[in-house]
């Protein structure tokens, strides 16, 4: 279970592909002084804030994890996707 805090925000995911995108959406409305922040169960594991480039991957070894995590969720959607469309084109070569 991913948590995504920023002042003002708060929100549980199952995925780590929609927190990520969820904090990736925060990053343009925060301001100096505040951080978006990622939890995973309740450890830290990504944080922006403006005082970096780029946002930050805490804890040893938690970019591969979730690196690893990214890549599988996207292959599961792409397999999903992948279903869809052959059941839609199943559906369409079926006489009505």
């Amino acid at each position: 279970m991913f948590k995504v805090v920023t002042p003002g925000f708060s929100q549980e995911f199952e995925r780590w592909t929609e927190a990520l995108n969820a904090g990736k959406s925060l990053m343009p409305n925060c301001k100096w002084t505040e951080t978006v922040k990622i939890y995973l169960c309740s450890e830290l594991v990504w944080l922006y804030s403006r005082e970096y480039k780029y946002p930050q991957y805490i804890g040893a070894g938690n970019y591969n994890l979730l690196a690893k995590l990214f890549i599988q969720e996207t292959l599961e959607d792409a397999e999903q996707t992948k279903n869809g469309e052959q059941a839609d084109s199943n559906e369409s070569l079926s006489p009505d």
